[in-house]
């Protein structure tokens, strides 16, 4: 991950890339030369990771657009805003985590986090089709979680309206965006797209483990030194951004495939993990998708030719 090929003259869309894990995807992307669109609603957290990736890569190109994914009217003019010719990739990586309940719905009616962490990236991908298989070789890049692996879906309750738990809710979240990033690549291959699709999880990171970026974010010694022990089992938010990076620029990676930590799923450099349990589950996937495009009002029949 030292040595990323040379990622000059492609366009990414990143969202979530002001914060967190999405930031250094897009700083990573930023170095290789790739010209990096950070999607987020918030313009003044955006303009500050801007300024972070700058102040590393003083060459970069980078910029921003309004996000807002929980805000599914407002996804149409998101894509529009891009403005662009072409889309190499378009990574899929913001999300939120209730801690706590109580549950909250956007309003569209749908639960947060199901709205945010898979409705509302459905939604935008379906806006950007076009133009994504319109970019020769292009790529859609899925962030799941590890926590989704254990999980599963009540389709008869994607909105978590009975007994809801914000960490099972938010897996489940997850799990449904996985299983769409995987039926996405298989509409894809049927349509005979060059367009593929990829899902990938950043294993288990922290904040402690994680260099300052400023003004993005700030570590102080204090905060250092009390993650050295976790070091030993999980790792920094910019070695989790790895799977993503490397799924958007590794010419190996093939459509459908998963990627995360090579140690135990949790921490080190990315590998290709096997799909497993829900995620290997073709019809499930499809049904979800299906799901998806009534919660969204968007026809299920994508033009991905």
């Amino acid at each position: 991950m030292k040595r990323l090929p040379s990622a000059e003259g492609r366009n990414v869309l990143v969202t979530g890339g002001n914060a967190g894990i999405g930031y250094f995807v897009a700083e990573q992307l930023a170095g290789a030369g790739a010209t990096v669109v950070l999607g987020s609603r918030d313009s003044v957290k955006a303009e500050a990771a801007r300024a972070a990736i700058r102040a590393r890569v003083p060459c970069a190109d980078v910029r921003h657009i309004h996000l807002d994914l929980a805000d599914l009217s407002s996804l149409e003019a998101s894509a529009e805003a891009l403005g662009t010719q072409r889309l190499d990739a378009l990574v899929c990586n913001a999300g939120v985590l209730l801690d706590q309940p109580p549950r909250r719905e956007t309003k569209d009616g749908n639960e947060l986090m199901l709205a945010t962490n898979h409705l509302g990236h459905f939604a935008l991908t379906w806006w950007l089709a076009p133009l994504l298989t319109a970019t020769p070789a292009s790529r859609v890049v899925i962030t799941g979680s590890l926590t989704a692996k254990s999980e599963s879906l009540d389709l008869d309750d994607l909105q978590s309206t009975r007994d809801y738990r914000p960490k099972r809710a938010y897996a489940r979240s997850k799990l449904a965006q996985m299983l769409f990033g995987l039926e996405l690549d298989r509409r894809l291959r049927a349509a005979g797209s060059g367009t593929m699709s990829v899902i990938t999880h950043p294993g288990g990171a922290l904040d402690s483990l994680t260099p300052s970026r400023p003004p993005v974010r700030l570590r102080t010694t204090g905060e250092r030194l009390r993650g050295l022990p976790a070091g030993l089992l999980l790792q920094s938010k910019q070695a989790a951004a790895w799977p993503a990076v490397r799924a958007v620029l590794d010419p190996s990676v093939r459509g459908g495939q998963l990627w995360g930590p090579r140690v135990f799923g949790i921490r080190g450099l990315p590998t290709l993990e096997p799909l497993l349990g829900h995620l290997a589950d073709a019809e499930l996937a499809a049904r979800v998708w299906t799901a998806s495009a009534g919660l969204t009002g968007l026809d299920p029949s994508w033009n991905l030719g």
